[in-house]
């Protein structure tokens, strides 16, 4: 086992202040081998796996349980959640904002987006106030209080997701290997902390160069949907006119349940990532729901000549199916909301396995295609629509 250098230590002290309990706790704690410490050496390492210890006794676990998920190596994701930790001075609603200049009623409401509304979080630290005064030189700029909070719920549930991927691939690829190979849970922490702090920085200059990426992408798109005027007409002012598709796997949890979960997933895999590999350049993926993937693009010709030819990479069960249609569309939060969505939902609802159907919008568009043939069906009942609503079955011409 590594000796603990000089440097490394902190005094009984220093880690009764980073584990939130008293000196006596901690000393009982490492007397019963509940926190490992070497020769009574404490370090950031044990003093990290000490605080973890202390809220997992707030949450009602005995000492012995909490002992033994210890000597298995399961808490030593303390020493890396250390790198995370705020340590700036807390400030009052009041006074962040009279720091800001952002009002406490915006404050409260941006605290609630973030999903840690204020009767939980009653003060602000001051890297939250950093943050924050960005947000209100945006609002001083001209961007409207609803638009900065749509802004920061878009921002707060993609990084939460991106977070969330972090810590779930980091016990998955790292830190289970470990256990499996018998480190000491003191080791384990150490390591965990050590990986957590070098890899931790490239996670800034990656998101500044994908958003680049993206808002330039996102710039272009945005630049077509207004030149390209002369397809759907007017719109209201908060809408804006797309194309949508759904696709999804027809008879998904029927196969589930004969195959099994770990099928299953590795279908759905297989599935979302031939999406992302074969999509148009001016498409893009909205979200995925299970077995589902909604898709967005300007031009309908081109989401229809993709959609035809990736249902036929398919062959086996379970078979994709996808639906088309183009309107006005509400944009909000990152996602497209109306009527039309749920159209353009009720469509592939409709649709056979293998097949795309689409609506008269998207007939239209497609014109005298020289690529595929357009064969309408009639007039469809769809739930949720008053009249049937003309669809149309898509293929590739023989």
């Amino acid at each position: 086992m590594r000796e603990v250098s000089e440097d490394e230590r902190i005094s009984l002290n220093e880690a009764s202040r980073r584990a939130g309990v008293s000196p006596a706790t901690l000393t009982r704690w490492a007397e019963e081998k509940i926190v490992p410490v070497r020769k009574g050496k404490w370090t950031p390492a044990a003093a990290a796996q000490a605080r973890i210890v202390a809220r997992m006794r707030e949450r009602g676990h005995s000492l012995e349980e909490l002992k033994e998920a210890g000597k298995e190596g399961k808490l030593s994701f303390g020493m890396a959640e250390d790198i995370f930790a705020d340590t700036s001075e807390q400030f009052t609603l009041e006074e962040a904002s009279e720091q800001i200049g952002l009002s406490v009623e915006v404050i409260e409401r941006v605290m609630t987006v973030l999903g840690t509304p204020t009767d939980r979080e009653p003060s602000l630290s001051g890297r939250d106030i950093e943050a924050f005064a960005r947000m209100g030189e945006v609002a001083e700029a001209g961007l409207p209080v609803e638009a900065l909070l749509q802004l920061t719920r878009v921002y707060a549930q993609a990084v939460r997701r991106i977070a969330d991927a972090e810590v779930r691939l980091f016990h998955l690829f790292v830190h289970e290997p470990m256990i499996r190979d018998g480190l000491s849970e003191i080791e384990m922490a150490e390591e965990l902390g050590d990986l957590a702090r070098r890899t931790s920085p490239t996670s800034v200059p990656l998101f500044e160069y994908l958003h680049e990426r993206y808002v330039r992408y996102f710039l272009e798109q945005d630049v077509v949907g207004h030149m390209e005027s002369d397809f759907g007409g007017d719109t209201n002012l908060d809408q804006i006119r797309t194309t949508l598709c759904f696709i999804d796997l027809t008879g998904f949890t029927r196969f589930t349940e004969e195959e099994g979960d770990a099928t299953a997933f590795s279908v759905i895999e297989q599935f979302t990532e031939t999406v992302e590999a074969t999509l148009p350049p001016e498409a893009s993926i909205v979200k995925t729901i299970g077995d589902e993937v909604m898709v967005v693009s300007p031009d309908p010709a081109t989401l229809t000549e993709w959609a035809v030819g990736f249902l036929a990479l398919f062959t086996d069960r379970p078979k994709p199916r996808a639906g088309i249609h183009h309107g006005a569309v509400v944009f909000r939060d990152g996602d497209y909301f109306g009527s039309q969505v749920n159209l353009a939902h009720r469509v592939v609802n409709r649709a056979l396995g293998g097949e795309v159907l689409i609506t008269d919008e998207v007939a239209t568009a497609l014109g005298n295609h020289p690529d595929l043939d357009t064969d309408p069906i009639g007039e469809v009942d769809l739930k949720g629509f008053p009249v049937p609503i003309p669809l149309f079955l898509v293929r590739a011409r023989a």
